[in-house]
């Protein structure tokens, strides 16, 4: 545990996420190109998007699953070719039908990976490192919009939109054989851990998790924190800035490195605070989703074009979400048997597709309501009706809060039956200064 061929792991394994994250975000930066390839209206466009984010989030389930049972190794490897595949098929589409499809398969090769790489975490380290590691992997794989935002940008507006999409598909082979060289589930001497057993039982112990309150308070931190980001990043940021802010297609896909870089600079100050106060992590939560509402409260009620520095704000608390997100999964992990993490994770991880699916189809079908249906792209995504459409966040969000609050009282009640009291925040703070002040004074005399 925790050496020199345990980093080897960890770095190859981020590699593969970093990958699987830019075909993910490819769609994101190829909107505007998109929509002038495939002539469609936004609720048809957005279904490139949708049809992706729910079939990562159906696949999440039977992904941990078979993490449990065939180990995360072939679970990459496995995501790393549909990868490949559907990134090829978009290559070729020139229709919008045969697109969807390769979304489809991006979506189910992309499943594979997030949670593959946190088990190989939890199975190469140990202590510490392990919630650290968690965040670090996140950031990480961000940069994979990096890729997406600049270079795959690039080739996209220099040599069009089939090279654009091989190179990606290419580097998925790339990120494939790196894994088959050198990547195993667990270290020589590790224990192997017990059996899940026949899928009945893996069904049952599915089913388990799913009903422990911890996990559902890892799915709602998830549900409420990762998919503001989310949207914007894969369907509605370019077409938000560039028709509704005016900015042009090369700046639009630079300022998505703001997004980056925030989740960059603040994931491992939220690692560091999950892992010294793990009782105060669903605060943590709530802080982030509130900083999100706001900013793009400001964004959308802003008389006229918002100035770039209110959007850049925007920017970095979305940046913030994608790391909060994470401490969902610190959830599932202190609550549920190393057995069955891979389940848990794979329940956590559909908490924010589910709802970005959700928000990203209800956007759609909004703009071509208050845009009109088969209008210009100047007026379907003008800010007007894009002050609509994002309505939809705070209601979807909104239902996850209430959701999230539920599942913190369960689990701190059974916090409580263990002897563990947590109180409310503002209580604890006040005696944490009663006691500073009563040793300040106790100094001083």
């Amino acid at each position: 545990m925790n050496t020199r061929t345990s980093w080897i792991v960890f770095w190859i394994g981020a590699l593969a996420y970093m990958v699987a994250v830019l075909q993910r975000a490819t769609m994101g930066v190829a909107g505007v190109a998109a929509v002038e390839r495939f002539d469609a209206s936004a609720a048809a466009f957005s279904t490139l998007a949708v049809m992706q984010l729910v079939i990562y989030a159906a696949m999440q389930v039977p992904v941990g699953v078979l993490i449990d049972r065939l180990g995360p190794r072939v679970l990459i490897l496995f995501g790393l070719g549909l990868l490949a595949v559907g990134q090829v098929i978009l290559a070729i589409a020139d229709q919008l039908g045969i697109a969807v499809l390769g979304r489809i398969l991006v979506g189910a090769g992309d499943a594979a990976i997030f949670v593959s790489v946190l088990r190989l975490i939890s199975s190469w380290f140990t202590g510490k490192w392990v919630p650290q590691l968690s965040q670090w992997i996140g950031n990480i794989g961000q940069l994979g919009q990096v890729l997406s935002a600049l270079p795959f940008a690039w080739v996209l507006h220099k040599f069009g939109w089939s090279p654009a999409f091989l190179s990606a598909a290419a580097l998925c082979v790339l990120a494939l054989v790196l894994v088959l060289a050198t990547v195993r589930d667990r270290p020589r001497d590790a224990p192997v851990p017990p059996p899940v057993g026949t899928w009945g039982q893996s069904v049952r112990e599915l089913g388990m998790a799913l009903r422990r309150p911890g996990t559902q308070l890892g799915f709602w931190s998830h549900f409420t924190t990762q998919s503001p980001g989310t949207v914007f990043s894969l369907l509605w940021g370019i077409p938000f800035m560039v028709y509704g802010l005016g900015f042009t297609e090369g700046f639009a896909a630079a300022m998505l490195l703001v997004v980056v870089a925030s989740g960059i600079a603040i994931g491992p100050i939220l690692g560091l605070l999950s892992a010294r106060y793990p009782y105060r992590r669903s605060n943590i939560v709530l802080g982030l989703v509130f900083a999100i509402a706001v900013a793009w409260a400001a964004v959308l009620l802003w008389p006229g074009t918002p100035p770039l520095w209110l959007v850049i704000i925007l920017l970095v608390a979305m940046g913030a979400g994608g790391p909060g997100s994470l401490i969902g999964f610190d959830f599932a992990r202190t609550y549920n048997p190393s057995r069955v993490l891979g389940s848990a994770n794979g329940l956590v991880n559909v908490g924010g597709f589910s709802a970005s699916f959700v928000i990203m189809f209800l956007m759609g079908v909004i703009l071509d309501l208050v845009g009109g249906h088969g209008g210009p792209p100047a007026e379907v995504y003008s800010l007007h009706s894009f002050r609509f459409a994002m309505i939809v966040q705070f209601v979807v969000i909104a239902f996850g809060v209430v959701m999230l609050f539920r599942a913190r009282r369960r689990t701190r009640s059974i916090l409580s039956e263990d002897g563990i009291e947590v109180g409310p925040v503002w209580v604890a703070m006040i005696a944490r200064l009663r006691r500073k002040d009563g040793r300040d004074g106790h100094d001083a005399s």
